[in-house]
């Protein structure tokens, strides 16, 4: 699947540098030019990245950020502002919980790979909860076959880390140690 970046500036200007400097990036880009219009683009896709300018008429990118964040919490948020001041800097902070601030002019150079860290970070976070999801039916799975056949997944080592049998011998034929367990299997089904 591509991602998308979506542009929110009411600036035609930086709006169209943004999409010249970011359009051969491996992502689709999106422009709106007003928060509303952003959130109707929101509601009708999914959006890996909001990149906002903070003064808009209308809403605040910083307003419009924490809207996103509500809504949209899995969606990274920037913002880019030609008026950088500290309050607005900690309300998008805040509020938005953005992932970076950018003050204008930016270099594109490192919007753009601002832009990709956050959407390799964003693919880590899905890939990180599909693992632990995995790890805990197998934790469920394991539970549930200790409660049928106690002791079974405890395993005892020699000391090369060796999986050690009834005898306290590592076992040297594992094909016959294989065909017990397959035999076993089907007698449990």
């Amino acid at each position: 699947m591509k991602h998308s970046v979506l542009i929110v500036d009411d600036e035609q200007s930086t709006r169209s540098l943004m999409k010249e400097a970011l359009g051969m990036e491996p992502y689709e880009l999106l422009m709106a030019d007003s928060a509303e219009e952003a959130l109707k683009v929101l509601a009708s896709r999914q959006v890996d990245v909001v990149v906002s300018d903070e003064m808009m008429p209308g809403m605040p990118g910083s307003e419009f950020l924490a809207l996103v964040r509500k809504r949209y919490p899995d969606t990274i948020r920037m913002i880019l502002t030609g008026h950088a001041s500290i309050e607005s800097a900690v309300r998008a902070i805040n509020e938005g919980k953005i992932y970076h601030f950018f003050t204008k002019p930016c270099r594109i150079y490192d919007l753009a790979i601002t832009i990709r860290k956050a959407i390799q970070q964003k693919e880590l976070m899905k890939r990180s909860r599909d693992l632990l999801r995995f790890a805990r039916r197998q934790s469920s799975f394991i539970k549930n076959v200790e409660k049928k056949y106690p002791g079974i997944t405890q395993v005892k080592r020699d000391f090369r880390g060796e999986v050690l049998l009834d005898n306290g011998e590592a076992e040297d034929d594992y094909d016959t140690l294989i065909r017990e367990i397959r035999a076993l299997l089907k007698k449990d089904r």
